[in-house]
């Protein structure tokens, strides 16, 4: 059973419908038809945690989607999942092919940031204080640029960025 069918979440049923009458009244080929339904499988399950089965559907979109932007879309989405399960480095890799399809995709941008931020408070714990500079100097380039972007999101980055003269 598709997992739209299987959704119990009121608001998961609202964006399937809405997501499934567009499909109808939006020319798209059917490989777009595709490529969505498995896009949007996979932010359901994710949604519900259950990380392998969204990115065995995010990958199968990834097959399917030739669209950039949309891809951009699905390469984030692969990245929230890895950086949940602790693979930073992984993610990043995913957030940066985000970004090369879509560089205005803010939240790719604010996730790099809190890896480097987080790295740096790692580094802290180690005693390495010139380590954890150079990883939140990364962390305050990448905010900035998030916040160039989206300048009402990231308050506390914003913050952040004034408390340690980053700004």
């Amino acid at each position: 059973m598709p997992r739209s069918q299987k959704n119990d979440n009121f608001i998961d049923k609202t964006f399937t419908i809405v997501a499934d009458i567009s499909l109808r009244v939006i020319p798209t080929t059917q490989r777009e038809k595709e490529a969505f339904t498995y896009y949007r499988d996979g932010m359901s399950a994710q949604s519900e945690g259950e990380y392998a089965e969204a990115l065995q559907n995010y990958y199968e979109a990834m097959r399917l989607e030739i669209d950039p932007y949309d891809r951009s879309y699905i390469l984030y989405n692969i990245g929230l999942i890895h950086t949940s399960n602790g693979e930073h480095a992984k993610a990043l890799e995913y957030y940066f092919q985000a970004l090369e399809r879509n560089p205005s995709l803010p939240q790719a941008l604010n996730n790099m940031a809190v890896i480097r931020h987080y790295r740096g408070e790692q580094a802290i714990q180690r005693g390495d204080l010139e380590a954890s500079e150079t990883w939140f100097d990364q962390a305050a380039d990448y905010w900035k640029q998030a916040i160039l972007l989206a300048p009402s999101n990231y308050i506390e980055a914003h913050n952040w960025l004034k408390t340690t003269g980053r700004s």
